[in-house]
């Protein structure tokens, strides 16, 4: 069966997005460098990010936490005893997998909730195979840790082992109390953190959808209780303005709601925003309801007084927490599968274009000369230096200038610049649209106020 990424993976090495980890070492598994327009387009997602959720909201402040927390943060989270999946290995070819991808696979039946030995007697019956040998023999169901762990330089044997943060979430909850005395902060507000967070995942897969190491941008907004389904619904608003500014479509969002019995230990109330990926409908972001779970699992495990103090109404309580969580990962393919496009033109040639939101294009504008005349050149280089300040802004002087052309295009660069022999006398250039290939005639100290308006958030 064809890789339904196919495309867009051998997109994203040829023009520098993405690369496979370790490469020149054979690869290390599920692990991805991000070229040069990778990190520039990753880049584009956190900051504008931010700039909604964070720089535009009067209730929301940004920490940037700790990957390695104190080893009780994650026994009193439920990390330590209840972070599993349930795997099994085949014993004829070795390969490893979750039990519950496994039977949802082969027999379509949902396993969620089912013990470890109910789910080993459905191995046993033998209606599963191996993907990779076809065999049916698998071991016992067993749980796995998702949490990297890592040995500290410590004499202290209770607490020489730390772990990689498999979620940025609590960072964010340790430094609560700091937020709370520091801040001047009122109830509701919350605390925002993009950062790296690592699973030990037993089968990770479909590009950069499920990785071992990743990136998380939250918010854990905290709330009375009493507030708590008025704030769920505008967050999840929220979430979906977000969709729409970073130009997802519409009709490949949908809204999955947990049922009661398969939420996670802290939750009351979760919802996923799926997406419609090639290979499946699966989770893009996630908004959860976990009431005051957290902090007052750290209050009992730390013996620090996490209360807020309501000085208008005179009460102490521990909040509740809204908190909506996006994987940049999953935003990057999402969007890549949302703008990789292959257009047939009137010359029957074939047009590969990535039509990105201009708010989140790796490159903003290109600027070309026509030919390679040092008149040409000289004012396409003045134009260049002028729009770098404020842009990420290409030259491309090389090849013809349709070449020129589909080489943005593969990019996803909204805006070419075409400096032309006419502009020599009238001080205008030929702007051309990425979409619509359409193309108009502005005067060249024109330029900052027609892109400032073209890339108004």
């Amino acid at each position: 069966m064809q890789d339904p990424l196919k495309n867009i993976v051998s997109l994203c090495k040829r023009r520098g997005f993405i690369y496979p980890g370790s490469e020149i070492y054979g690869g290390f598994a599920n692990t991805y460098s991000y070229g040069p327009y990778g990190a520039e387009l990753k880049k584009n997602i956190k900051d504008l990010w931010w700039k909604f959720f964070v720089q535009f909201k009067n209730d929301v402040v940004g920490i940037d936490g700790p990957i390695l927390l104190h080893p009780l943060a994650w026994k009193a989270s439920g990390h330590v005893d209840s972070f599993n999946d349930a795997l099994t290995d085949c014993r004829q070819c070795k390969s490893r997998f979750r039990v519950d991808q496994l039977i949802e696979a082969q027999l379509n039946k949902d396993i969620e909730g089912i013990s470890l030995s109910e789910m080993t007697e459905i191995l046993k019956d033998d209606k599963v195979k191996c993907p990779k040998c076809g065999q049916k023999d698998f071991t016992e169901a067993r749980h796995f840790n998702l949490m990297f762990q890592t040995e500290m330089s410590k004499t202290d044997k209770g607490h020489n082992i730390a772990y990689l943060r498999p979620e940025t979430a609590q960072a964010i909850f340790l430094e609560y109390k700091n937020i709370i005395d520091t801040m001047r902060v009122k109830i509701p507000f919350g605390i925002a953190q993009i950062g790296k967070a690592f699973r030990n995942e037993i089968t990770p897969g479909n590009f950069v959808f499920r990785v071992i190491e990743f990136e998380q941008m939250e918010i854990e907004y905290f709330i009375e209780e009493k507030d708590w389904k008025a704030s769920f619904e505008s967050w999840l608003n929220e979430m979906k303005k977000w969709c729409d500014l970073i130009g997802l479509n519409k009709n490949k969002l949908h809204d999955k709601e947990h049922d009661k019995e398969k939420l996670s230990h802290y939750s009351k109330r979760t919802v996923d925003i799926t997406y419609d990926f090639p290979f499946g409908t699966n989770e893009l972001y996630g908004i959860a309801y976990r009431t005051d779970f957290d902090l007052k699992q750290h209050q009992e495990f730390s013996k620090t007084n996490l209360e807020y103090f309501d000085n208008v109404l005179n009460k102490r309580f521990i909040p509740h927490v809204i908190e909506p969580t996006f994987g940049v990962e999953r935003t990057i393919l999402a969007l890549l599968c949302d703008a990789y496009t292959e257009e047939l033109l009137e010359n029957n040639e074939t047009r590969t274009v990535l039509k990105f939101s201009k708010h989140i294009a790796p490159v903003k504008i290109a600027v070309f000369p026509l030919m390679k005349k040092e008149d040409l050149k000289k004012m396409s280089l003045d134009i260049f230096d002028q729009l770098k300040k404020l842009y990420k802004v290409e030259y491309d002087e090389a090849g013809a200038i349709g070449r020129r052309y589909r080489r943005q295009d593969e990019l996803g660069t909204p805006y070419c610049i075409t400096v032309d022999f006419d502009s020599l006398n009238d001080n205008s250039v030929t702007i051309r649209e990425r979409d619509s290939m359409q193309q108009k005639r502005i005067k060249i100290d024109e330029l900052e106020s027609f892109f400032q308006k073209e890339f108004k958030i």
